[in-house]
């Protein structure tokens, strides 16, 4: 996939109308693009592309700017794709039209993995600080945070929310489907709202504590549900779905383990601790 770096361009005017009918006085992202202007260009990441190969499909400076946007909002890659379609402030920022269709959510995992291959992640919050700074809303003396691997990593945390909430709400569909008195009889009436939805759908907690309050409710209760089906010889047709092989690798992926009598402990795994990019199930 190779880069070839164009023009930025205007704001079509329809969207610009319809912003200006819809948010009068403005908002955080129509004053964004008022403000900073595109704020990142393709220059900034053409290292990161071969030479060769067929075009981007999506320019690096509309995808860098949505990480921002979804940084902002606290949202999963789904959740920041689908906002790219719906929401004309966003369309605004990205000088999209309002009859754009937006990309698929996968594209963002893909340029944010590009990001850390090549150690290109400080370049994005350099460049806005710079645009802070010539604003004159920051001094230069002044103390502000100069790293943007926080940034990535509570995006990717996001990511990995979505991942096992999704991966638990299909184990428990399929085995619905499967074995319905089953599910009737094990599960508790609490998992039918957590996991009822799709996780595209929800809302995460903003805070990092609620957050990784909620991965560990989500991984107890995955464990919990492995451990019912390992413990029943009845439920051995169970076991042998496709959903929940498929939940157990994702938890064997995601989360460490100690069922030792007195050293119980659950826990998300590091970065470090988990399998090569390539070998890491993104979604079941």
């Amino acid at each position: 996939m190779s880069l070839r770096p164009e023009p930025l361009p205007s704001v079509p005017a329809t969207t610009a109308a319809a912003v200006r009918a819809a948010f009068p006085k403005g908002n955080l992202y129509v004053d964004l693009r008022t403000e900073f202007g595109t704020l990142y260009h393709d220059q900034l990441f053409a290292d990161l592309y071969p030479p060769e190969g067929r075009p981007v499909e999506v320019a690096p400076w509309r995808l860098a700017l949505v990480m921002v946007m979804q940084y902002i909002e606290g949202l999963t890659d789904r959740q920041a794709a689908d906002a790219v379609r719906r929401c004309i402030d966003w369309k605004y920022a990205l000088s999209l039209d309002l009859h754009d269709p937006g990309f698929d959510f996968t594209l963002l995992h893909d340029f944010r993995e590009r990001l850390l291959a090549h150690e290109a992640v400080q370049r994005l919050l350099d460049t806005f600080l710079a645009a802070c700074k010539t604003h004159g809303w920051i001094k230069t003396r002044g103390t502000q945070r100069t790293d943007s691997t926080h940034v990535l990593a509570a995006i990717r945390r996001l990511y990995y929310l979505e991942c096992v909430q999704e991966a638990l709400r299909s184990a428990l569909n399929h085995l619905s489907e499967a074995d319905a008195a089953w599910v009737q009889q094990h599960v508790p009436m609490a998992w039918y709202e957590r996991y009822g939805p799709r996780a595209e759908v929800a809302r995460f907690p903003k805070e990092t504590s609620k957050r990784d309050a909620l991965a560990l409710q989500i991984g107890a209760d995955g464990y919990q549900l492995l451990d019912w089906l390992g413990a029943e010889e009845p439920a051995a047709t169970l076991r042998r779905l496709p959903a929940v092989e498929v939940l157990r690798q994702i938890w064997v992926q995601h989360y460490y383990r100690c069922t030792v009598p007195g050293l119980e402990t659950l826990r998300w795994r590091s970065t470090d601790e988990q399998p090569p990019a390539a070998l890491l199930i993104q979604a079941p």
